[in-house]
């Protein structure tokens, strides 16, 4: 652009200054070798002007053919540049779409167009493409090469970083993140996983000055930044509960006050609030936590404030912490709970079977078990209710990276992310959704409880005589029928409706258990007397209460 503007002004003058000598005509009279040359002087003055312009062009055809092979040289190498970033970029793409053919192709024609040596690019594409190819040590080999050239030496630490997170080398993948910190502490990945290290080994204070060099850097944003400082002061409070609690409770009110909605914050700050015996604030700290996110850490921590209290108290505690978020299912759990401590067994089995109503979970049904248990002892009862613990779906937990916890920690062991543990349930134990409203269930609600000594059985004890043996034919052969037999008084199953394998026991006539065994393998099972008792057993039977020995003297039982 400056360059046509430029010949503008020249074109310009030029036309400026012939205008000027057409307005003032005059001669220029030259001698030369004793001839005098006369000429107007608009000729002399275009003579000049096609004399320098004859000059310029000559030098100008002069010169391009002197610097002729130079800038032959000079294109072909441009195309051939060309080409070698036409295929470098190419290799990329296929790298980055999983094309590893393409990408190796592309990586040959690269190094016959490209220097290999001046070109770092073409070493990434090569160590993607072993990655891609499944050769982890050419790979590894490779980004350890790019180490000692420092124009490549950050981009072989986070290849080396990558990988060893892959095989799931956690200190190799922390040695690279801190060598990588020390070169480069703007990279966020690499000062994110120096944290990671420091909270790993407890090193709090340095993990907050790490921190706090990342939020003047602008790597976080300023809520990320307060929610992090949060976590830390949190993980700092907890370890110096024990042995620092004046300095703990500062540490864990601050946090507290980041981030009132991280549940291990308000719980730390309520412990070290209520061990030196500021219950009033200690609670309205749990209250508030309640409100935003019911948790049975809270709830747990809130119920045994004071160490002193009667069951009837934390009951009283239970119930008022419920009240403040009422139909939620920890709430009905907090006061069932507190209520099968305190005795109350009818409070305690309506509160676990709200949660079974509304949200069914295996922690109702272990404690449904237990009231069962000390309510009425009735043991076929109290393994229903952990057979539907095992198929129901499980609690909440502490979840990072899919890793599960029973506590909560600052940082996931898997990766060292910070703040990275949820209070969800683990994808990987989600089971079926158990119906509270089924057969089962809605007899046990329904049927009010009993102390053990009232129990009656479930099935009728009076003895029940089928009918006579009837002769049997080659289609019948093979069928399980009973005849001639006398069912046995029985103990009350565990429960007839979910159980329909468990049959009463019965005695059968030998004779027709040859006739019915012949449809099984080779050798029939057969008694050895005629008269000799034959038992088969019942899975889970809960027993048999025998009769006398005149009426089971020649009898068989069978199922």
């Amino acid at each position: 652009m400056i360059r046509i503007l430029f010949f503008l002004l020249v074109v310009l003058l030029l036309g400026v200054g012939f205008a000027w000598l057409a307005d003032r005509p005059g001669d220029l009279v030259v001698t030369l070798g004793g001839m005098q040359y006369k000429v107007t002087l608009m000729v002399a003055a275009s003579a000049i002007v096609a004399i320098v312009a004859a000059v310029m062009l000559t030098w100008w055809i002069v010169k391009s053919l002197i610097t002729s092979p130079y800038a032959l040289r000079r294109h072909f190498r441009a195309r051939k540049r060309d080409r070698g970033y036409q295929s470098l970029s190419t290799g990329l793409i296929a790298a980055g779409a999983g094309d590893s053919e393409t990408a190796r192709r592309m990586i040959k024609q690269a190094e016959k167009l490209l220097n290999v040596d001046q070109e770092p690019l073409i070493k990434l594409l090569d160590a993607q493409s072993a990655m891609l190819e499944g050769r982890a040590d050419d790979a590894r080999d490779k980004f350890e090469a790019m180490l000692e050239d420092p124009e490549t030496k950050l981009l072989g630490l986070r290849g080396l970083y990558l990988e060893a997170q892959r095989l799931g080398a956690r200190d190799a993948s922390r040695h690279y993140a801190e060598e990588a910190a020390l070169l480069a502490p703007n990279v966020e990945w690499a000062a994110s996983a120096a944290l990671g290290q420091k909270t790993t080994h407890g090193d709090w204070d340095g993990a907050l000055l790490l921190l706090e060099k990342q939020r003047a850097a602008k790597q976080l944003d300023k809520e990320k930044a307060k929610r992090e400082r949060a976590v830390l002061l949190t993980a700092k409070a907890i370890e110096t509960f024990e042995t620092d609690p004046a300095s703990a409770k500062s540490t864990a009110i601050e946090a507290n006050k980041m981030a009132p909605d991280l549940i291990p914050a308000a719980v730390i700050a309520a412990k070290t609030l209520f061990s030196q015996g500021d219950l009033r604030k200690g609670s309205k700290v749990l209250e508030y936590s309640w409100k935003k996110q019911p948790h049975p850490e809270v709830a747990e921590t809130y119920v045994h404030a004071r160490l002193g209290d009667s069951v009837l108290d934390r009951l009283k505690r239970a119930r008022h912490l419920a009240s403040l978020y009422p139909h939620h299912p920890e709430s009905s759990l907090a006061i069932a709970q507190a209520a099968l401590a305190a005795g109350e067994l009818k409070e305690a089995r309506e509160a676990a079977e709200a949660v079974l109503r509304s949200a069914p979970r295996e922690s109702a049904y272990l404690l449904l078990a237990d009231i069962e248990e000390a309510q009425t002892g009735d043991q076929g009862r109290v393994r229903q209710w952990l057979s539907r613990a095992v198929k129901a779906p499980r609690d909440p937990a502490w979840t990072a990276d899919g890793y599960v916890s029973e506590r909560w920690a600052p940082a996931s062991p898997v990766t060292g992310r910070l703040d990275a543990f949820e209070w969800k349930v683990p994808v990987e134990q989600l089971g079926p959704v158990i119906d509270s409203g089924d057969d089962f269930d809605n007899a046990l609600a329904k049927e009010p409880a009993r102390p053990r000594d009232e129990v009656k059985p479930l099935i009728s004890a009076k003895p029940v005589v089928l009918e006579a043996e009837r002769p049997v034919s080659k289609e019948d052969r093979g069928q399980t029928d009973v005849v001639d037999a006398e069912i046995v008084q029985l103990e009350p199953p565990v429960d007839s409706r979910e159980r329909p394998a468990s049959k009463p026991t019965e005695t059968v006539n030998p004779e027709r258990i040859a006739s019915v065994l012949p449809a099984f393998p080779e050798k029939p099972m057969q008694s050895k007397e005629k008269d000799e008792e034959f038992v088969f057993p019942v899975p889970d039977d809960p027993g048999v209460r025998p009769k006398d020995g005149a009426e089971r003297t020649k009898k068989f039982r069978l199922f």
